[in-house]
């Protein structure tokens, strides 16, 4: 599986035609302690950049933007109980939701995870 990252602080780990997606450690942690995450509807189509989540924390409500055009698969049923999996586990219990993808080149505008460590060093 590939790992892919955004400007705005969403990861995507990609599995064939289907992208896990959730927000990196780096945005967790600038949100601090999370209290609610809103999900997509399973089944809906989305565009790239598309505001498609929010994650409530103490200090802001916040956009998930999804880094993919594609179609809701799954989302992580886990956090309406647990929230606070994003804080804890943002890189992989976390993850917020799971997109099939319509367009696999949209990738290409990703970062890898060294220019994704540069890019949040530079902020």
């Amino acid at each position: 599986m590939t790992r892919y990252f955004s400007q705005d602080h969403e990861w995507i780990e990609v599995d064939g035609d289907v992208g896990t997606v959730g927000i990196t450690d780096y945005a967790q942690g600038q949100l601090g302690d999370i209290t609610f995450v809103d999900l997509p509807a399973e089944g809906a189509s989305v565009g790239k950049g598309d505001a498609v989540s929010v994650v409530d924390s103490v200090k802001a409500a916040s956009d998930v933007y999804t880094p993919v055009s594609g179609s809701i698969a799954a989302v992580n049923e886990a956090l309406a109980d647990q929230p606070e999996l994003v804080n804890t586990d943002a890189e992989t219990g976390g993850w917020l939701f799971r997109v099939t993808l319509s367009d696999t080149s949209e990738l290409g505008a990703l970062m890898d995870e060294a220019a994704y460590k540069t890019f949040v060093d530079s902020l």
